[in-house]
């Protein structure tokens, strides 16, 4: 378990000497080093599959122990994150290798990616609190990677927003502290014995899991984001740092402590009101990667309510859309990357006909679009219908309805992207598919969204027996 943790942090410092020596080297190591955390949590999941934890501690003075823990929940996110993640790496072979900064790029890539290992398997406040800063500052170097003024200004956004939201977030971990008289996971369940938190812990930490995974009213960073490549914008909103919020809320708001009735109400609200503001900004957006970095904060919206409902087949719903969003999300940007880097344009109304030069992106960004619709057979349907379901079985049809209007309107939304720039005719001149390695990619994704759907049953029952262990489970 530690390995999966210290072979990418550390990795990751070694990134830039190897690409001292030679960028195919550096470009491989990069992928071995992401590849190695997704066989090592797949190795893990072998002897967690009937139930069982592990737990690796080493103890440290003033409570502050350093302490990883392994249960299917922070398995499923790591080889998610990781799987992912690896796409991503390789994609970036054909979309970075005429940038500058390369070995800065992919030391920070590998660096992100190590850090969301290590928050996954955080069993310690304080150790989940550090890995979630080191995805803040690698985050910010990503985003900042092209170093021209207006886009540092809007990584500095981002950081500023979520290093401050970190900070709020840390105050409510020292009033659990105060309360539960330890900031290890398993001690806080056990002290706690079903008592819920206060109120106050309540909204600091949430206000911190709220501001990382840009949701209303502080998701204006995300779209700003879109600045970054796109191997950063599909890692943010796909594989790492806005799913970092929804795993932190399953961790501590499922699987750890209990929280006053009200916020079962009010967590849905926030996500509803998220969804749909979203949505509709979408729907009058003109650049590419906002339009879908708006669809990330709708989608997101869909993963708070699944594992606020309190039920078995939301949560499930919830845990299972963080994947299917993964693989198309990711897809949806990687296209755009595509796009953006062959035509030098992001503004929708000024693309066109791009089906004709790049078929297999237009076919992939469709069937990528069409998981994140929640059309069936996709992957993205079965999540979505979780979600709903769940929101009926816990009494609150209203938002169930809403959720639903804002499904529609992401079906709207995709349909008018893909129609301005891959029907009609062209308008941006000549374009061509991007390199064989990242065109590669994006059929990989789409296809893997595709046969998401007919095999849903192999994620969908480790979901399921996921939610049952962070229900049943006793420490």
């Amino acid at each position: 378990m530690a390995l999966i943790v210290f072979i990418p942090v550390v990795g990751a410092f070694v990134v830039p000497l190897a690409g001292v020596f030679s960028t195919r080297l550096r470009n491989w190591f990069s992928l071995l080093l992401v590849s190695a955390s997704f066989v090592l949590a797949l190795v893990l999941l072998r002897s967690l599959i009937g139930g069982e934890t592990a737990i690796y501690r080493y103890p440290v003075p003033l409570g502050l122990n350093f302490v990883l823990y392994a249960d299917k929940l922070a398995v499923f996110m790591a080889m998610v994150s990781s799987f992912i993640g690896a796409i991503i790496v390789l994609y970036s072979f054909g979309y970075i290798s005429h940038y500058p900064n390369q070995n800065e790029y992919y030391a920070m890539v590998v660096l992100f990616i190590g850090s969301m290992m290590g928050l996954v398997f955080s069993g310690n406040l304080i150790l989940m609190f550090v890995f979630w800063e080191i995805t803040a500052i690698t985050s910010w170097r990503l985003i900042g990677f092209y170093r021209e003024r207006p886009m540092v200004v809007k990584a500095d956004k981002s950081f500023l927003v979520t290093v401050f939201g970190a900070l709020v977030m840390l105050v409510g971990f020292i009033m659990l502290y105060a309360q539960a008289g330890t900031f290890d996971l398993i001690g806080i369940k056990q002290n706690l014995a079903g008592r819920p938190i206060s109120d106050a812990a309540t909204i600091l930490i949430l206000f911190g899991i709220l501001s990382k995974s840009a949701t209303l009213p502080m998701q204006t960073w995300l779209p700003d984001a879109g600045v970054a490549p796109s191997p950063v914008t599909a890692l943010l909103h796909a594989a790492v740092l806005v799913k970092i919020g929804v795993y932190v809320y399953a961790r501590l708001f499922v699987a750890t402590f209990d929280v006053n009735a009200v916020w079962t109400t009010v967590v849905p609200v926030i996500a509803a009101a998220s969804a749909l503001v979203s949505a509709g900004a979408a729907l009058i957006e003109t650049d590419l990667k906002r339009i879908i970095a708006y669809s990330t904060i709708s989608q997101i919206g869909f993963i708070f309510l699944g594992l606020a409902t309190n039920t078995a087949i939301g949560i499930a719903g919830g845990l299972l859309y963080i994947l299917m969003h993964g693989l198309a999300k990711a897809g949806l940007f990687l296209c755009a990357g595509i796009v953006e880097q062959n035509t030098h344009c992001k503004d929708i109304t000024k693309l066109g006909g791009l089906v004709k030069s790049m078929p297999i992106t237009a076919i992939s960004f469709l069937l990528c679009a069409f998981s994140v619709m929640g059309i069936p057979p996709f992957g993205g349907f079965f999540s979505k219908y979780m979600v709903i379901a769940g929101t009926v079985n816990s009494g609150h049809v209203v938002l169930a309805a809403v959720f639903v209007l804002g499904a529609v309107l992401t079906v709207i939304y995709l349909f008018r992207v893909f129609t301005l720039v891959f029907m009609g005719e062209p308008k941006a001149g000549l374009a061509k598919e991007g390199s064989p390695v990242m065109v590669f990619c994006v059929a990989l994704l789409a296809l893997l969204g595709l046969v998401a759907g007919p095999y849903v049953h192999y994620p969908g029952s480790f979901v399921a027996s996921a939610v049952q262990q962070m229900a049943n489970l006793v420490k």
